[in-house]
């Protein structure tokens, strides 16, 4: 299993320290959101291009990492119907260049399941749904154009807010280049804490074989609260989980999380050791 981090994780830096201070830390490959990342070139709505992209990647390739994934996190279901537009046109640009980055996954959330509770407290998921639905239609039929991945993360407080919609978004858009980006403790439910190992074998049985990446870290509960920690500080059952992982996925890449410069390499040697 390929392990890494967020590229920003170091900082947001010229590309080519970016690449430098990445160099030699241990990791495999990084999740790349390019304007978290890269401080030295423009890569806003419409400047990408083959060559850009290219030039990129190879950059990263030079100091021994790949990027295994583009993060372009937008809201797919953006209350502003333009401000939408231009999130949705962002992706699909990034699905169209992924292949040149040396990718072939775009990742994305899919903002808060409360988005148009003030405009209607009945039916603001119904709504949420259906802007979402329609937004991962049009996303896939790129992604389909191009031949990559559309990777979706669900998050309990989100669009995708379980299980069971993430298996829904994928009846409802029955496109096999939709993946899943399985963040299992951005997934996992509070009331799930004392039956965690339940919770993941229900998440592998329903979607683990379209799980294209996963993410990495861990959770405590701290003043009768859920905080995010680094992997090996919390109660996630890590072990358990990257070991149904590999059963599921063989292979598949694995995103550490909650890190800082500091803590990189501590975090990866705690991994693999379980790894």
């Amino acid at each position: 299993m390929g392990i890494g981090t967020l590229a920003h994780t170091v900082g947001h830096l010229p590309l080519n320290q970016l690449t430098e201070k990445l160099r030699g830390r241990g990791i495999d490959f990084v999740q790349l959101a390019l304007g978290k990342a890269i401080s030295d070139i423009d890569t806003s709505l419409g400047k990408l291009s083959p060559g850009l992209a290219s030039h990129i990647g190879e950059q990263f390739n030079n100091a021994g990492i790949r990027i295994g994934v583009l993060g372009c996190y937008i809201n797919p279901i953006h209350p502003d119907p333009e401000q939408r537009r231009r999130e949705i046109n962002r992706f699909k640009e990034h699905l169209r260049y992924a292949r040149d980055f040396g990718t072939s996954i775009v990742a994305t959330e899919t903002a808060d399941l409360t988005t148009y509770l003030s405009q209607d407290a009945e039916r603001y998921e119904a709504i949420g749904w259906q802007l979402f639905k329609q937004t991962v239609e049009e996303l896939a039929e790129e992604a389909e154009r191009w031949g990559v991945h559309i990777g979706l993360e669900p998050v309990f407080t989100h669009t995708l807010s379980s299980i069971e919609k993430m298996v829904r978004i994928m009846e409802e858009v029955p496109s096999s280049n939709i993946g899943v980006v399985f963040d299992p403790v951005n997934l996992l439910p509070p009331s799930s804490l004392d039956t965690q190992e339940a919770f993941l074998d229900e998440a592998f049985a329903a979607f683990g074989d379209r799980i294209v990446l996963a993410h990495l870290k861990d959770v405590a509960v701290q003043d009768g609260k859920l905080i995010q920690l680094r992997s090996g500080q919390g109660i996630f059952q890590t072990k358990t989980f990257l070991q149904k992982l590999h059963q599921a996925k063989p292979g598949v890449d694995i995103s550490l999380e909650q890190l800082t410069d500091e803590t990189i390499n501590e975090t990866l040697h705690y991994v693999r050791n379980l790894l």
